[in-house]
């Protein structure tokens, strides 16, 4: 198994990111603006892309706790995600909220992974932005990285 990981920080609570991460509204602003769904322990949240022709993903939520973590499990999405698991680690050093992610479980390096690795750092950087600016860069208004099948 291998893991997409990324670390970033923001001039922000942990708090605010907890936010951004475990409500509707803070995941469309920095994710996907067409995110719906139930954002509770137990839910599932529906992501859908506008440049994926509507694909997505649907995370079921293993984990929220206030300030410190947030937890999923991919149910329905491309089948190299199926099964993985998604998860945001807080923490806070001075002004800086610290957010360590994890894409794991993925079973092998192919190249659609080092494509959403890229994806998963450009839309970290738009969550950042969120943060600190409250205004992301969510898909339809994403990077475009390159086209993907």
């Amino acid at each position: 198994m291998v893991d997409i990981l990324h670390r970033i920080g923001a001039t922000a609570s942990r708090d605010d990111v907890f936010q951004a991460l475990s409500t509707i509204d803070g995941l469309a602003g920095w994710w996907t603006q067409d995110t719906t769904g139930d954002p509770d322990v137990g839910g599932v949240i529906k992501f859908r892309f506008a440049g994926a022709g509507g694909e997505g993903f649907d995370m079921k939520v293993l984990d929220s706790k206030a300030g410190e973590l947030v937890r999923w499990e991919v149910v329905d999405g491309p089948p190299e995600w199926i099964g993985t698991h998604v998860g945001f680690e807080l923490s806070q050093v001075d002004d800086w909220a610290i957010l360590l992610f994890k894409h794991e479980g993925w079973k092998e390096p192919v190249e659609f992974m080092h494509h959403c690795s890229t994806k998963w750092a450009s839309f970290l950087l738009s969550l950042k932005k969120y943060v600190e600016t409250g205004k992301g860069d969510p898909s339809p208004n994403d990077v475009e990285i390159s086209n993907w099948p």
